[in-house]
């Protein structure tokens, strides 16, 4: 969960680590296939019924592919994010990462030398954070849906997928659910709040899937939600929806974004992965 308890978690884990604050992640530095596509990328603003959204969209340079919506972690569309984007194009995709927090500030939303784990920037954040209900996530998932299927590099012929850090990990599963016929393929990672008793908690929307779904948990969240991967597990099963729903050995609360403070490379790239073969197989 993106919150002061995580933030404890993931500051102890340094300590026992040895790691300097900020040193993990800080050169943002990904690897790149050796059949990495060149592509071409854009800032874009999108218009929904809420306002003008900022977004970043990167696609191979030639051809049409199938499109990936990408929901930021709670620090917002930054560079760390294009990377990624980048090199999930680099590979194939039409991708289009957002700046979920449009309403309330233009991307970057955090400042150099800000993250999440100091106090005043998680109070400038958390009302924003509040903001993004489950209807308006489900209005922005479609509006930016739409938005794809209208590139000319993206092939409206192929299913979309999305994939979902932290907060954006019930985002991915709103998405999926606001246009099932679209949406092929979904992964959360570290997703926060994916099970709850709330009556639209996202997990209880799977039986509106389609296609397949990566759920990648961290060691730290299944530690203070241990069910949560069981009433994950019994709802895909349940709405016979395949998913591979893991818990990631030593992987805190963050570890896959690349400009996190307990990136993990090994388990990152395991997790990419895992989410490329999921992409290959459904879209």
């Amino acid at each position: 969960m993106c919150d002061e308890l995580t933030v404890e978690d993931n500051a102890l884990t340094r300590r026992q680590l040895g790691l300097a604050a900020g040193a993990v992640g800080a050169t943002l530095v990904l690897p790149t296939a050796a059949d990495a596509k060149p592509i071409a990328a854009r800032d874009v603003v999108i218009t929904t019924p809420d306002g003008q959204c900022d977004a970043y969209f990167t696609a191979p340079s030639a051809g049409r592919h199938p499109a990936v919506l990408m929901w930021p972690d709670i620090m917002g569309l930054r560079p760390a994010f294009r990377k990624m984007a980048d090199r999930l194009a680099q590979t194939g995709y039409a991708v289009l990462v957002v700046n979920q927090f449009y309403r309330s500030a233009k991307s970057p939303i955090i400042a150099a030398g800000e993250s999440f784990d100091q106090p005043a920037v998680r109070d400038r954040i958390m009302p924003w954070r509040a903001a993004l209900t489950a209807a308006a996530t489900t209005s922005d998932a479609r509006v930016f849906l739409a938005f794809l299927d209208l590139q000319k590099e993206v092939d409206t012929k192929r299913g979309i997928g999305s994939a979902g850090y932290c907060m954006g990990g019930p985002m991915v599963l709103r998405t999926a659910a606001a246009l099932p016929a679209r949406v092929h393929a979904g992964a959360s990672f570290h997703g926060a709040g994916l099970v709850s008793d709330a009556p639209d908690s996202p997990h209880k929307l799977v039986p509106q899937l389609k296609g397949g779904y990566l759920i990648a948990i961290a060691s730290n969240d299944d530690a203070r939600g241990p069910n949560d991967k069981v009433a994950l597990r019994e709802a895909f099963a349940a709405a016979k929806r395949p998913a591979e729903i893991e818990v990631y050995a030593d992987a805190m609360h963050g570890w896959c974004v690349i400009d996190s403070k307990v990136y993990n490379p090994p388990q990152a790239e395991r997790a990419w992965a895992r989410m490329l073969d999921l992409f290959a197989k459904n879209l």
